[in-house]
């Protein structure tokens, strides 16, 4: 993955540009120091955004989908507003605070958990209170991260070998979300998941072409590929799309919009925490435990898999600026929560942007800007369809499964639990799911085999937290 990261740099030449004489936002990001240029992270930063942006309808129809215990639905138009806010706003603050190429929106799997199963499920929580146990568990991630750097601790415990194992994981989950959005791989009938079986169609027709232009701009070390990519495919899928009178896509996507929204911040601040009385109080710790732990290692197996990827860990894998990114992520939830967005978490999706030669804050920056024009402008993201962007998340997935080579994978002991974590992560369709399996295998076959003290005594209270979050299996 490292020579991918150097053949994608403008080079050693501009390292040598005295401090003196560069602006002052790249001394602000360190932008030549990490072998990059402004042009790199503006155009890294649109591709991030262009492989997110769809998070602008998906999320506002998962939440506004369901009604709460007291009748009440959310306002679609609300919910776009607020979730391109929370996103705005957040990874804002990662591009400022944690300077580093990391966008931040609503996640999808607690977004889901949250409307099907806190409101719509048995709990029949209301939308505020649901808000509010993601309030909670957001506070619970930042208490971890400001008392004694709990949560760096604990991370830092995880061998380099799971990390490294985290981002193939991380990029194999990112090529099969890509063929999933594209209809090329679909659920089976006798089998868990199988080909489209027939494999024709416009839609899929539009992923081929993105694929193999895609793939060509990449093998030909054009700069931009991963964008003009994206652009190439939503510019022949809407001509498709208009060709077929709008029957292509149905979803508003491919197509020129209309009419712009007009932004509504009702949300802002609608959550309570009367749950405690709704649920009890051992039924929301444990919502809210197993909620923040699974918050807490999506949010870690992500930041620590694409900043490998990108060369920004230590040798001996630790992350710099921890906390500040840690915090930020963990304020995240908090701040998701309050504006009624649901959780917000660091997105698979950024790994395009560094991909595409983005390295600092510069490029969150971008992506939160273009985030905040859309509380305006929502409808203009919407016209870049899931087929657009499937063929750039196969794309990463193959950048990403480069750090198999760092595994070491002659000794059995790190070998098994690598490939356990690398294989749970894209089956479960969950980044916490691969990330437990390995820790709990790892110290279980360390224990077993006699090598108990190369594991860090942090990762046997994680493995022990695991079991029981396996046990219980209250989050999806």
């Amino acid at each position: 993955m490292s020579a991918v990261v150097t053949d994608r740099s403008p080079g050693p030449a501009s390292s040598a540009v005295p401090p003196g004489q560069r602006s002052r936002l790249d001394r602000f990001f360190g932008i030549t120091e990490s072998g990059s240029t402004v042009r790199i992270e503006v155009v890294a930063g649109l591709v991030t955004f262009l492989t997110m942006c769809y998070i602008l309808v998906v999320n506002p129809s998962i939440l506004s989908s369901v009604k709460d215990g007291a009748g009440h639905t959310l306002s679609f138009g609300q919910v776009e507003t607020v979730t391109a806010l929370a996103a705005g706003v957040m990874t804002l603050a990662m591009g400022l605070i944690g300077k580093v190429p990391l966008g931040l929106a609503a996640g999808l799997g607690i977004n889901a958990f949250v409307a099907f199963s806190l409101v719509g499920g048995s709990t029949h929580l209301t939308w505020p209170e649901a808000m509010g146990v993601v309030v909670t568990e957001g506070l619970v991630m930042a208490v971890l991260v400001f008392f004694r750097d709990i949560r760096e601790r604990v991370l830092n415990a995880i061998p380099p070998d799971l990390k490294s194992a985290i981002a193939v994981g991380i990029g194999l989950f990112i090529g099969l979300i890509g063929l999933v959005n594209a209809g090329v791989v679909v659920k089976g009938s006798g089998t868990l998941v199988a080909l489209t079986p027939q494999f024709r169609g416009w839609s899929l027709m539009i992923f081929v072409f993105g694929l193999m232009v895609t793939g060509a701009f990449v093998a030909r070390r054009m700069r931009g590929a991963l964008l003009y990519g994206i652009v190439l495919t939503t510019a022949f899928a809407t001509v498709v799309n208009a060709l077929n009178n709008n029957k292509v896509f149905t979803d508003g996507s491919a197509r020129i919009p209309h009419h712009l929204s007009t932004p509504s911040f009702h949300l802002v601040g609608a959550f309570s925490f009367d749950f405690w009385s709704t649920l009890g109080a051992a039924t929301a710790i444990a919502v809210v435990l197993s909620l923040a732990l699974s918050d807490f290692f999506d949010n870690a197996g992500t930041t620590y898999g694409i900043l490998g990827t990108a060369g920004k860990l230590r040798p001996n894998g630790t992350l710099p600026r921890a906390r500040a990114i840690l915090g930020v992520d963990a304020i995240a939830a908090v701040v998701g929560g309050a504006v009624s967005a649901s959780s917000n978490t660091t997105y698979i999706e950024s790994a395009s942007g560094v991909e595409e030669g983005g390295r600092t804050g510069l490029t969150a920056v971008v992506v939160s800007v273009l985030f905040l024009v859309c509380i305006f402008l929502a409808p203009i993201a919407g016209i870049v369809p899931s087929v657009a962007t499937a063929p750039v998340l196969v794309i990463v997935a193959y950048y990403m499964i480069r750090k198999v080579l760092e595994i070491d994978l002659q000794d059995p002991g790190v070998g098994i639990p690598a490939l356990l974590t690398i294989l749970v992560m894209p089956a479960t369709y969950s980044i916490t799911n691969g990330v437990g399996a390995g820790i709990v295998s790892y110290a279980v076959i360390s224990l077993l085999s006699g090598n108990a003290r190369r594991v860090h005594p942090a990762l046997y209270a994680v493995a022990a937290v695991f079991c029981w979050y396996f046990w219980h299996g209250i989050v999806g």
